[in-house]
C-alpha cells in the first residue's frame, strides 16, 4: 500500500513538474527579420542624418527585382545603425565592406568575415541576431557582401 501511495504521489509531481515548466515565450513571439520594401529603403535614404556615400545608381531603386539596395554603416549605436554609410544599388556582386558595424538591404545579401565573399561561413541577412531600429541588422567583423542575382 505504501509502495502504491509513493509511485502515485511521484508521478503526479513529475506531472505537475513538467505542465509547469515555462516556455521561452519571448523567442516563440519574436518578429522574424524582414528585409527592407523598397519604399522603406527609399524613406531611410530620404530622412536619414548619416553622411552617405553612393555606389551605383539609387534611382535605379524598385525598377527590377534584379536590383538590389544594401546600406552598410560603421557605427552602432545603442539600436541604430549610423556614422558614415555606403548605400550600393545594382545587381549580383561583392562588396568590399570593412569596417561595417550594420547593414540593411532589399534582398536577401549575405555578409562575410573575410573579403572577397568568403567566410567561415558568410551569414544571410534574414537570419539577423541582433536587429536594430528601421531594419537594420548589427553585423559586427563583416568584411564583404554578397548581393545575389
Amino acid at each position: 500500500m505504501r509502495f502504491e501511495t509513493l509511485s502515485s504521489f511521484l508521478l503526479t509531481a513529475l506531472t505537475l513538474k513538467a505542465a509547469g515548466t515555462p516556455v521561452d515565450a519571448a523567442n516563440d513571439d519574436a518578429p522574424a527579420f524582414s528585409l527592407l520594401t523598397v519604399a522603406e529603403m527609399k524613406n531611410f535614404l530620404a530622412t536619414t542624418d548619416a553622411n552617405l556615400t553612393f555606389i551605383g545608381d539609387v534611382s535605379t531603386l524598385g525598377v527590377s527585382p534584379f536590383v538590389t539596395t544594401v546600406t552598410y554603416c560603421a557605427t552602432r549605436t545603442a539600436n541604430l545603425c549610423s556614422g558614415p554609410c555606403t548605400v550600393y544599388t545594382g545587381g549580383a556582386t561583392c562588396l568590399d565592406a570593412p569596417n561595417t558595424a550594420c547593414l540593411s538591404a532589399t534582398s536577401n545579401v549575405a555578409f562575410c568575415d573575410k573579403s572577397g565573399c568568403k567566410g567561415t561561413p558568410c551569414n544571410v541577412l534574414s537570419s539577423c541576431g541582433t536587429k536594430l531600429d528601421d531594419g537594420f541588422c548589427f553585423t559586427p567583423g563583416t568584411k564583404s557582401i554578397s548581393v545575389p542575382s
